[in-house]
């Protein structure tokens, strides 16, 4: 049984990662800081890890999707990302692929319904 479980919560896993991505980047037209994504996300009803996201913001900025930008007026400084205009357009893409993908994988669970 505890075997069983390991496996589902590792599949489960491997699942969510595929789409932290596009998940990430479908909050990021405006600007966030770290906190205020996680917050937005779970809202959403999708959970991320601050450990998880932070290094996920920078690799995303590094590749050109996100920029950064520091904002020190307020009681703490904060950064803030949002997309850039390649990151628009990465996200339109990716978006269109997920559509595809969830649109066949109803069809595939529905066929399987009966």
């Amino acid at each position: 049984m505890g075997e069983e479980r390991n496996l589902l919560e590792n599949l489960s896993m491997e699942l969510r990662r595929g789409t932290l991505v596009l998940s990430v980047l479908s909050q990021m037209k405006e600007k966030k800081y770290g906190y205020s994504l996680v917050q937005s996300l779970e809202e959403k009803g999708v959970a991320i890890d601050p450990n998880t996201l932070y290094p996920l913001l920078r690799r995303l900025e590094k590749q050109g999707l996100l920029e950064s930008m520091w904002e020190t007026g307020g009681s703490k400084p904060r950064k803030y990302y949002r997309r850039t205009a390649y990151g628009d357009e990465i996200y339109q893409k990716l978006r269109t692929q997920w559509e595809e993908l969830a649109a066949g994988m109803e069809k595939l669970l529905e066929e399987e319904r009966g």
